[in-house]
């Protein structure tokens, strides 16, 4: 392992819902396995969906005039992935919580962004930085 990876366990109402979502929209591989949870590799990281009867609630926050789910997760890629990665789950006709756009134009911290929802209604949010040196930019908005 070069770098560490990442581990999230998440719920969902449904194991076979989450894994056609995961494996066959997002390109997830399929890992081990049980009756209660599933693993993905979701590029290179290991997240986990795990049953659960209920949903928690997820709260929104504003953030340049669009709510954004509060609890989500994601990741950074290069902007030509996260283009066709737009472009792809576009083409399945998924529905965009926040559909793909440009946030903070022109200013540092410049992203491309995108909102989505797995079947269960976990918020995934997709990103790309202009720079990154923006990442982790301390003067940030």
């Amino acid at each position: 392992m070069t770098r560490p990876r990442f581990h999230l366990a998440f719920p969902v109402t449904d194991l076979e819902k989450a894994r056609l979502f995961y494996r066959d929209v997002l390109g997830c591989k399929v890992g081990r396995e049980s009756q209660k949870w599933i693993d993905f590799d979701f590029y290179g990281h290991q997240i986990v969906a795990h049953h659960n009867d209920r949903m928690p609630a997820c709260p929104t926050s504003l953030v340049e005039n669009k709510q954004v789910p509060t609890s989500h997760f994601g990741l950074l890629l290069d902007r030509d992935a996260w283009q066709n990665l737009a472009d792809h789950l576009t083409a399945q006709g998924i529905d965009f919580l926040i559909p793909p756009h440009i946030r903070f134009e022109g200013e540092k911290g410049e992203q491309a962004t995108m909102f989505i929802q797995d079947p269960a209604g976990n918020g995934l949010e997709f990103k790309s930085f202009a720079s990154d040196d923006d990442i982790f930019a301390p003067d940030f908005k």
